[in-house]
C-alpha cells in the first residue's frame, strides 16, 4: 500500500505540521509527500530528509516571520525579497528522496499546476507562497504563479493522481477566513478510491494575525499540539 503524507496551506501554522511529523515519522513513515503554500515548503524538507527536529528548527527560526514583511508594490503589500531569499535557502538545503508534488496556480487564468520533485526550482517554491494579493506573482518560464494554497489548500486529489492507496492529511486552516476561500473556490474532488486519515486541529490554532506573525510562544505550542492531534489520529 503507498501512503502520501499531504500538508495544507497555513502560513504560520505550518509549525503545527513539524509536530505532526514528529509523531508521523516513527510510526507511519510515507512513500509520497504533498503540501499546499507552507505545506509545501514542509513537504520539501520532508522529502529532502528534515527529521522532525530540524523541521521543528525552521519554525523556530525568527526570521521564518520575516518572509511576510510589510512592503507595498503595485500588486500587493509584502516584500518579495525576504520570501524569495528564503525559498533560496530551503531550496540549497534539499533535495527530495522521495516522490514530491505541490500546487501552483496561474495567474490571471487560475489554472493549478502540480509540480513533482524533477522539476522544482527555487522559483517555485516562491510561488509556492506567493500569497496572493500579497506577494508579487513569480514568473516562471514566461507564465505568473501565485500560492497553490488559493485553490488547492488541502491536495488530496494529487496524492490519488501520484499513486496513492491512502493518505494522511493534516489540515490546519480551521478558521473561518480560509473555510470561506474553500467554499469561492471549490477544491478538486478527491476519487473515493483514496482512504483518508485526517488530522485536523480540535479548535482553531489562532487567529488570521497569528497565521502572519511569527511569536516564538505561538510556534512552540503549535508544535506540541501538531504532535498531539496526530497520535490522536493514529489512534
Amino acid at each position: 500500500m503507498t501512503t502520501a503524507l499531504v500538508l495544507s496551506a497555513g502560513g504560520l501554522f505550518g509549525a503545527w505540521q513539524a509536530g505532526v511529523w514528529k509523531a508521523v515519522a516513527a510510526r507511519m513513515p510515507p512513500d509520497i509527500v504533498l503540501g499546499a503554500s507552507a505545506g509545501a515548503w514542509n513537504a520539501w524538507a520532508i522529502a529532502g530528509g528534515a527529521t522532525p527536529e530540524e523541521l521543528a528548527a525552521r519554525w523556530r527560526d525568527p526570521r521564518i516571520g520575516e518572509v511576510l514583511r510589510f512592503g507595498p508594490h503595485r500588486t500587493g503589500f509584502l516584500c518579495a525579497e525576504p520570501l524569495h531569499a528564503m525559498a533560496r535557502e530551503l531550496f540549497e538545503a534539499y533535495r527530495p528522496r522521495m516522490p514530491l508534488a505541490f500546487p501552483l496556480v496561474e495567474v490571471p487564468g487560475l489554472r493549478v499546476r502540480l509540480v513533482r520533485e524533477t522539476e522544482v526550482t527555487w522559483r517555485h517554491l516562491a510561488a509556492a507562497c506567493s500569497i496572493p494579493f500579497g506577494c508579487p506573482p513569480v514568473e516562471i518560464e514566461g507564465r505568473r504563479y501565485v500560492d497553490g494554497g488559493l485553490r488547492a489548500s488541502l491536495p488530496l486529489w494529487a496524492a490519488a493522481e501520484m499513486g496513492a492507496d491512502r493518505a494522511l492529511a493534516a489540515f490546519c486552516l480551521t478558521n473561518w477566513p480560509f473555510r470561506l476561500l474553500r467554499r469561492l473556490f471549490r477544491p478538486v474532488a478527491v476519487p473515493g478510491s483514496l482512504a483518508v486519515t485526517r488530522v485536523i486541529p480540535p479548535r482553531d490554532l489562532g487567529s488570521v494575525r497569528d497565521a502572519l506573525v511569527w511569536s516564538r510562544g505561538n510556534i512552540e505550542r503549535w508544535i506540541a499540539q501538531g504532535e498531539r492531534d496526530a497520535l490522536r489520529a493514529l489512534g
